[in-house]
């Protein structure tokens, strides 16, 4: 018996809904990177003007920071599913495993090299890897797991905060000679000199302590998704009511609460460390929660439908946002780069959010899958594949 790609009857609407909002939540992040000279400026002192300020603020509380755990557990949870029915099969998943994976860091590569310096698939797909060799283990030993890794990361990040001083401000962090290079490069600049800069960027953003990083900041949620995936606790929502609604509140309570906290006091390395290790993945299960509770409902599940079929797209529709905005900001497309306020880059970014929904209902009615997945699941399965 052959290893198949999940069918469209056997698909979760729950998850694809869960899919189609985190890339809603890390379009609004990603907006910053195709405007402005992100990495080498610091966000929270960037903007000068009140409404830049007030929107960039509920950006850093509600969204950023909340939306790659979300997405990371996701992608375990969808690994776990495939190796679960694998072994009922009797059939190894470690080699279609690694395939796929595989498959998915090229697709980041050309995305990173000659659309967006940006790109997450390349991480996503490295720490899949190990994920894929953990996955023999019982989904407590992988939340075990998950603690551990992260426990690491966690006293590591404490120690050296205690060692520049809790209290000590935060440094505005500006690279002006680097700004000035992204801005002549993306905004004044043609393809070349933008695929020039967005190489320089890259390095930065794949730098060797950043694969390093990532196996303590995304693998660790990986794995959470991996236990929940075993424990089938989206799949066992309604007997699990109750866990998800405690989830859902203290997910959302505690974490805003801990989003606020450098926005409320003086902004400090130990409050700027709590907002970004600890309240952004706290607030990503209180979304997590709110979804899976809404999904209970029926007419909420065909409200979210929108949101589930671009979730049944995640691959296309992401590397399409790239190319959107990169198309609208930089010299060689519209030239807006630099020159819109965070509010008109939520607003373009929930455009873009609607007009992909359109694409994803147009492409859905005629076809079963999005054409990168068509792709990726070509080449992994060696042969076309139906999806229904």
């Amino acid at each position: 018996m052959e290893l198949k790609p999940t069918m469209l009857q056997e698909r979760i609407a729950t998850l694809d809904i869960l899919r189609g909002v985190s890339l809603v939540g890390i379009l609004l992040v990603n907006m910053y990177t195709f405007y402005l000279p992100m990495p080498h400026i610091d966000l929270a002192s960037w903007f000068t003007t009140p409404s830049d300020i007030v929107w960039q603020q509920n950006i850093d509380i509600y969204v950023q920071g909340s939306f790659y755990p979300l997405f990371a557990m996701l992608f375990g949870y969808g690994l776990a599913i495939q190796w679960q029915k694998a072994q009922s099969r009797e059939q190894n998943f470690y080699t279609l495993g690694l395939r796929r994976l595989s498959v998915l860091f090229v697709f980041g590569f050309i995305h990173a090299v000659l659309i967006w310096w940006g790109d997450i698939l390349m991480m996503y797909a490295f720490c899949g890897i190990f994920l894929l060799l953990l996955l023999r283990l019982s989904p407590l030993w992988l939340l075990v797991s998950a603690v551990i890794i992260n426990g690491l990361m966690q006293v590591f990040m404490l120690f050296l905060v205690g060692i520049i001083n809790f209290n000590t401000k935060v440094d505005d962090y500006l690279d002006i000679v680097s700004v000035e290079k992204a801005i002549t490069a993306y905004g004044t600049g043609n393809w070349v000199e933008a695929f020039m800069q967005r190489l320089t960027d890259l390095s930065t953003q794949a730098g060797i302590g950043m694969w390093f990083a990532a196996l303590f900041t995304i693998l660790p949620y990986m794995l959470i998704g991996a236990a929940a995936s075993k424990w089938r606790l989206v799949e066992r929502a309604k007997e699990l009511k109750w866990l998800w609604l405690t989830l859902a509140i203290a997910g959302l309570v505690i974490g805003i609460a801990i989003k606020s906290l450098p926005i409320m006091f003086t902004r400090t390395y130990l409050l700027d460390y709590l907002k970004t290790y600890i309240g952004g993945p706290v607030l990503s299960v209180g979304y997590i929660g709110v979804i899976v509770l809404l999904c209970l409902l029926p007419i909420a599940q065909k409200l979210l439908s929108p949101f589930a079929k671009l979730g049944r797209m995640t691959l296309t529709m992401y590397i399409m946002q790239s190319i959107i905005g990169t198309c609208l900001f930089y010299q060689f497309g519209f030239g807006w780069y630099g020159k819109v306020s965070v509010e008109t880059g939520v607003l373009i970014a929930i455009g873009i959010i609607v007009v992909q929904m359109i694409i994803a209902e147009i492409w859905l009615s005629k076809w079963r899958q999005g054409p990168l997945e068509a792709l990726w699941r070509k080449i992994t399965y060696k042969k076309k594949v139906e999806a229904r």
